[in-house]
C-alpha cells in the first residue's frame, strides 16, 4: 500500500501524540477498573474452592445441606452457612458508588410433615470477620447467638439479611406470627417482613430473587410459596442505604440453623451479579513506569490503529458507536429516512443544561426531560440513561437497533440519538397528554368512555403491527399503561422499547431472563423465562381491563390481601355483574355493547392458558367488531401447570417499606419504563379472600 506525502506527513505528525495515547491508554488501565462479581452455581456436583462451607453445612450429590442431615448426627440445634469466596466490593469510598446487585438461589425445607419445625434460611451481607455462631440456637437463623439477639434486639456485627423464617419466635416480642419472609438490619427484629406461604410440610423447592438498586436505594424480595398447592410469588421490599449500614467490602452467603425443633435445609443452586464501576485512581510510580514501558511496547500498534482512523479525527468526527448499530441502519440514517444523531452540546442546549426544572420522570436508569430542538422548532422528550449502568446501556442499545427501524402511527417515534462524551442519550416526539397510567390514576377529570375505547384500539393495532405487520415478530415484554403514551389528541402510541427483542416469525418466543413488570407478567413467564407473543397478549388483556375499570392490575383493599384485577373482573363476569367493573366515575356514561366487547377481550387475552388466549389479530377483530365474542367460562380457570396463578400472587408491597417497583429482570437490577412519569402499579397481586374478590372489593374504598 503506498501513501501520498500529505498522508506521510500526517502519520508521521501522529506518532509522538500515539505515544501519549499509548501510555493514557495504559494508565487508564492501571488506574481505573470495574469491581463486578459474579457466578452461576447450577448445581453444587463439583468442589468449587469458592464455595465454602461453614459449620454443619455438606455436600450431598448436587446440593448443600446447610444444617445436619444425617443419620448418625441429630438434626437439633444445628447451624450452618455456605459463603463465597470473594469479598464483594459494596461501594467504593472514594468515588460513593453503590454496586447494584442480584443474586438468585433455589431452596428446599423440608419440615417432613411435621408441624413443630424451625428455624430457617437467611441470604446475608456482612464485614469479612463476621463471626460463625455456633451452638446459636435456631432463633439466629445462622447469624446471630441468642445473647446477642437478646435484651437489646440488635448486634455488634453489621448485618443485612433476607430471612425465609419457618418458626415464629414471636412469644419473645421481636418476630413476626408465623412463617414469614423478612429484611433484617443488624437485628432479628425485622425492618420489613410478610407472611409467606412456604409448602414446608410437604418439602416443595422454592426460589428466591433478591436485588438491589443503588439510585432508589431499595431492597427488592421476590420470592415463591404455595397456596391450594400451586406456585404463587410474593414479594417484599425496604428503602435501604447500604453504604451507610455496611463497610466498603462484605462477604456474603446464605446461612440456615435448627433449635429444639429441626427440619431439613437444601440448597440446590445459587447465582450471584453485581456492577459497581469505580472510580479512577492516581497511579503511583511504580504504574508510572509500568505505563511507560507498556505504552511503547503498544506504540506500533497504536500507530497502526491511528492510521484507519486518521480521516475521522481530521473530520472532527464523534466517538464510535460501537456495537450498538446494525450497518444497515447507517445508511438509512445518513439518508435522514429514519432517527438522526444528535450532539450531546445539541441536547444539553435544549434541555438548559438538563436542568431540575426540565425534568420529567425519573427511573432507576436514567432520567427523562424535556427539550426544545431550534433545528426541528419543536419540542422533545429527551431519555438520559445513568452513566455505568450496564442495564440502561443494554436498553439503550435494544431501543435503537429496534424502535428505529419501525415505523407506524401508534408508536411511539426515536426521532434520534446520542453516544458521546460517555453518554447515552435518546431522543423522541414529546407525547404532550403523558401517559395512560397518569389520566387513569392520577387526573383530575376520567378519561371519556370514547377516548378510552380509541385507545385500547390504538394499542391493538400497535401490537398487531409490532407481532405480525413487520418483517421480524417484535415482543416488547413490557407493555403496561405507563409506557402508553398519549398525543394532543389522545391517540395512543406505545413505548419503552428497552426490553424488546426481535424473533423469526417461525419461532415466536425468546429464551431469556425473566423481565417485566409485575402485574402485567404472565404466569408462565416465571417457570419457563420465555417471552412470547402470548406474554405480550396478556400484558395486552391486563391494560385493556385497566382502561375499562380504572384499576390498577393490583387492588389493595382496607382489610386482607390485595385482590387481582384479573381475578376481580373474572368473578363480575361469571356472576353476571360486568357494568360493576367500569370504572364508577363514568356513571352510566358509556357505550354497553364497546364495554362488553373491551371487558371480554381483556379477560380473553388475559386467559390463564396461554394456549386459549387469541392472537392480537383475533382479539382487534372483536373489538373493532368484526368477529363475535369468544365463550369464556364463568369463573376464571386454573392453569393446569405448576405455575404462577395471576390469581394467586401475594404482595407486601403495600407495606410502608414497600418500593414504587417498576419494571424488573431477574438477574439484572430494577430499572424504569418509558419517558413518562415512574408508576408504582407493579405491585404483586394475592391469593382470593374467602369471599369472592368482588364482593371484597366492593365493601372497601375504592383504590386512589
Amino acid at each position: 500500500m503506498s501513501l501520498n506525502n500529505r498522508s506521510k506527513r500526517s502519520l508521521h505528525s501522529l506518532i509522538p501524540l500515539a505515544g501519549v495515547l499509548a501510555m493514557f491508554s495504559t494508565f487508564s488501565f492501571l488506574s481505573s477498573s470495574v469491581a463486578s462479581l459474579s457466578f452461576e452455581f447450577t448445581n453444587f456436583s463439583l468442589n468449587d474452592p469458592k464455595i465454602i462451607l461453614e459449620g454443619d453445612a455438606s455436600r450431598t450429590g448436587g446440593d448443600i445441606q446447610l444444617t445436619v442431615n444425617r443419620l448418625d448426627k441429630t438434626p437439633k440445634n444445628s447451624t450452618g452457612r455456605v459463603r463465597y469466596g470473594d469479598l464483594l466490593h459494596l461501594w467504593d469510598k472514594a468515588s460513593g458508588k453503590v454496586t447494584n446487585f442480584s443474586t438468585h438461589f433455589s431452596f428446599v425445607i423440608n419440615s417432613q410433615n411435621s408441624t413443630k419445625h424451625g428455624d430457617g434460611v437467611a441470604f446475608f451481607l456482612a464485614p469479612s470477620d463476621f463471626p460463625s455462631p455456633q451452638g446459636g440456637g435456631g432463633q439466629g437463623l445462622g447469624l446471630l447467638t441468642l445473647n446477642t439477639i437478646k435484651p437489646s434486639n440488635s448486634s455488634s456485627e453489621p448485618f443485612v439479611a433476607v430471612e425465609f423464617d419457618s418458626w415464629s419466635n414471636s412469644v419473645w416480642g421481636w418476630d413476626a406470627p408465623g412463617e414469614h419472609v423478612g429484611i433484617d438490619v443488624s437485628s432479628m427484629l425485622s425492618a420489613a417482613n410478610v407472611s409467606w406461604k412456604s409448602g414446608i410440610l410437604d418439602g416443595k423447592q422454592n426460589d428466591a430473587w433478591i436485588s438491589y438498586n443503588s439510585i432508589s436505594k431499595i431492597l427488592q424480595v421476590n420470592f415463591t410459596g404455595y397456596q391450594n398447592n400451586t406456585k404463587i410469588l410474593q414479594n417484599l421490599s425496604h428503602p435501604i442505604d447500604l453504604s451507610k449500614k455496611l463497610p466498603e467490602w462484605v462477604t456474603f452467603g446464605i446461612s440456615a440453623a435448627t433449635g429444639l425443633n429441626y427440619e431439613i435445609h437444601t440448597l440446590g443452586s445459587w447465582n450471584f451479579s453485581s456492577d459497581l464501576q469505580i472510580a479512577p485512581i492516581k497511579p503511583n510510580q511504580t504504574g508510572l513506569v509500568v505505563g511507560l514501558i507498556v505504552g511503547f511496547l503498544v506504540l506500533l500498534l497504536c500507530v497502526g490503529l491511528l492510521w484507519f482512523g486518521v480521516k475521522r479525527m481530521c473530520n472532527g468526527e464523534k466517538e464510535e458507536e460501537g456495537t450498538l448499530f446494525d450497518p444497515t441502519l447507517e445508511d438509512e440514517f445518513a439518508r435522514g429516512t429514519g432517527p438522526r444523531r444528535f450532539s450531546y452540546n445539541e441536547l444539553a442546549r435544549a434541555t438548559n443544561n438538563f436542568s431540575e426544572e426540565e425534568k420529567l420522570g425519573e427511573g432507576g436508569f436514567g432520567r427523562v426531560y424535556k427539550g426544545y430542538l431550534r433545528e426541528l422548532g419543536d419540542h422533545v422528550a429527551i431519555k438520559r440513561v445513568s452513566k455505568g449502568s450496564e442495564q440502561g446501556e443494554k436498553e439503550y442499545a435494544s431501543e435503537v437497533r429496534i424502535i428505529s427501524r419501525l415505523r407506524h402511527r401508534n408508536l411511539v417515534q426515536l426521532m434520534g440519538w446520542c453516544h458521546e462524551k460517555r453518554e447515552l442519550l435518546l431522543v423522541y416526539e414529546l407525547m404532550s397528554e403523558g401517559s395512560l397510567y397518569t389520566h387513569l390514576f392520577k387526573g383530575p377529570d376520567p378519561l371519556s368512555w370514547s377516548v378510552r375505547y380509541k385507545i385500547a384500539q390504538g394499542l391493538a393495532s400497535a401490537l398487531l403491527y409490532l407481532h405480525e405487520g413487520w418483517e421480524q415478530c417484535v415482543l416488547h415484554r413490557d407493555i403496561k399503561s405507563s409506557n402508553i403514551m398519549l398525543d394532543s389528541n389522545f391517540n395512543a402510541k406505545l413505548g419503552d422499547f428497552g426490553l424488546a427483542r426481535l424473533v423469526d416469525h417461525a419461532k415466536g418466543y425468546q429464551t431469556t431472563m425473566l423481565a417485566g413488570t409485575m402485574g402485567y407478567m404472565a404466569p408462565e413467564c416465571f417457570p419457563t423465562g420465555h417471552a412470547t407473543k402470548e406474554s405480550d397478549i396478556y400484558s395486552f388483556g391486563v391494560v385493556m381491563l385497566e382502561i375499562a375499570s380504572g384499576r390498577k392490575p393490583i387492588i389493595p383493599v382496607q382489610e386482607g390481601p390485595p385482590i387481582s384485577l384479573v381475578e376481580l373482573v373474572w368473578d363480575l363476569f361469571g356472576t353476571g355483574k360486568i357494568r360493576e367493573a367500569v370504572d364508577p366515575r363514568l356513571g352510566n356514561d358509556f357505550d354497553e355493547q364497546e364495554m362488553k366487547r373491551l371487558i371480554i377481550v381483556g379477560l380473553w387475552c388475559a386467559h390463564p392458558a396461554s394456549s386459549l388466549r387469541p392472537s392480537i389479530r383475533q382479539a382487534n377483530h372483536v373489538l373493532n367488531f368484526e368477529a363475535s365474542f369468544p365463550n369464556l367460562p364463568p369463573r376464571m380457570p386454573v392453569p393446569s401447570y405448576n405455575v404462577l396463578s395471576p390469581a394467586l400472587v401475594v404482595s407486601s408491597a403495600l407495606a410502608s417499606s414497600s418500593a414504587s417497583s417498576t419494571v424488573f429482570e431477574i438477574g439484572q437490577p430494577q430499572h424504569s419504563s418509558s419517558y413518562s412519569n415512574n408508576t408504582d402499579s407493579s405491585r404483586l397481586s394475592a391469593a382470593s379472600a374467602a369471599s369472592s374478590p368482588s364482593q371484597t372489593l366492593l365493601h372497601t374504598q375504592r383504590l386512589l
